[in-house]
């Protein structure tokens, strides 16, 4: 047995199927961050501002971000046991279905999704995420994502709590063509030919590959694929300046200049679909009627993309001074937003402030075998204990369909 196996495999026998993750930071380059992530004030550019300020926090990753000039492991996780650290990806690697069930191990040979939080004080440029077959031309994952936003995370909105989705019905693929050919003109104008929704806090949106979006600036809560593709399709943001390299990056090299291809790229059909809100947005949706026992269980992530369960997630809200014990169909990792209390054996505490590389008590990995027989969580505070959880392909078949909240 390996090192990361033994270790990980004591981790889990102490902690009784249930890993301790540490904070895992990534900063972006071309945003700026919205300082809502509980880092402390002098660390949102702790990796140089070279490298860009952090506006994101990954979690249960096995994913590495594709950042310039970016370390071999940024974005991937770490478990931490007996004072030494393992990522979650060799863990798996080491365990296997141990740790994420017969049936995703089986079918992808590791852990395929992951979340994030990200936050930005403004918006983030109009772009797209490569579906399967067109990352698969340079080598890597499509993405398809989802947003949730958590109140406890959404005290302020910041610059622009709107996000632009899709394109308005009736316009034509040579639009788009026109505004990426004015690239170098300053503002390409592509924001003329969409439409901006108000983000509401605690509720999400279910975001297909190859649909343009230009998120706004809540905070937000993103289960999705493991991949870091994709496409920027604005050329200027707030005043400044989008590269255009982040338009052509994860396409073919011998496709970068060829505007018509790009825009060839996107799903049209999905992008002018005049019921955009009706067939993407999410409300949650309460598991039972369970207020009086003192904790509700919502979806609040659920849905397909193109006929496939490729994640979900949960948020679930337990009372001070009550306990509950939690059973799910898959594998899952774990946030905690607001409170303290315990999950199993493992000790929550959702921090206020935290240094960068400094070690928390709000993340977990539970694994399948564990989160079927069931995971008791205890509040032992004073205010509710909150936590998401999402989970991984084809996990949660008793999920509901996107519109079913309107029943």
């Amino acid at each position: 047995m390996s090192n990361v196996a033994k270790l990980a495999a004591d981790a889990l026998t102490e902690g009784g199927g249930i890993l301790r993750l540490s904070p895992t930071w990534v900063p972006r380059s071309f945003l700026q961050p919205g300082r809502r992530l509980k880092l402390h004030p002098n660390d949102y550019y702790a990796l140089g501002t070279h490298r860009g300020g952090i506006d994101e926090r990954w979690f249960g990753s096995t994913t590495v971000a594709t950042n310039e000039g970016a370390p071999d492991d940024e974005g991937l996780s770490y478990c931490v046991f007996g004072g030494e650290k393992f990522t979650l990806r060799d863990a798996i690697a080491e365990l296997g279905a141990e740790v994420i069930g017969d049936s995703i191990w089986g079918k992808y040979n590791r852990w395929p999704v992951y979340s994030k939080f990200f936050d930005n004080m403004g918006p983030i440029p109009h772009h797209m995420h490569q579906n399967a077959e067109q990352a698969a031309l340079v080598g890597q994952e499509g993405k398809p994502e989802s947003y949730y936003f958590p109140p406890q995370m959404n005290a302020i909105g910041n610059n622009f709590p709107y996000t632009f989705m899709g394109l308005e019905p009736g316009t034509t693929k040579q639009d788009v063509i026109d505004c990426l050919d004015r690239w170098n003109d300053g503002d390409n104008g592509i924001l003329d030919l969409s439409k901006a929704y108000r983000l509401k806090p605690g509720t999400g949106w279910l975001i297909p590959p190859c649909v343009l979006h230009a998120p706004g600036s809540l905070v937000t809560y993103e289960p999705q694929w493991g991949s870091d593709v994709f496409g920027m399709y604005q050329s200027m943001v707030e005043g400044r300046a989008v590269p255009r390299s982040l338009l052509t990056k994860d396409f073919p090299e011998n496709k970068h200049d060829d505007n018509a291809y790009l825009v060839d790229a996107l799903d049209w059909e999905a992008n002018v679909d005049p019921n955009f809100k009706a067939n993407n947005y999410l409300e949650p949706i309460s598991i039972g009627d369970t207020a009086a026992d003192g904790y509700v269980d919502r979806w609040i992530v659920y849905g397909k993309v193109k006929g496939e369960q490729l994640f979900t997630a949960k948020e679930l809200t337990v009372d001070p001074g009550c306990k509950v014990t939690i059973k799910d169909s898959g594998a899952y990792s774990w946030i905690t937003v607001q409170g303290e209390g315990t999950i199993g054996k493992l000790r929550l505490q959702t921090p206020a402030m935290i240094r960068f590389r400094e070690m928390t008590e709000d993340e977990v990995f539970v694994t399948e075998k564990t989160a079927q027989e069931g995971v008791t969580i205890e509040n032992t505070g004073s205010e509710p204990l909150v936590s998401l959880r999402y989970f991984g392909p084809d996990a949660c078949p008793s999920a509901p369909n996107i519109g079913e909240y309107q029943k």
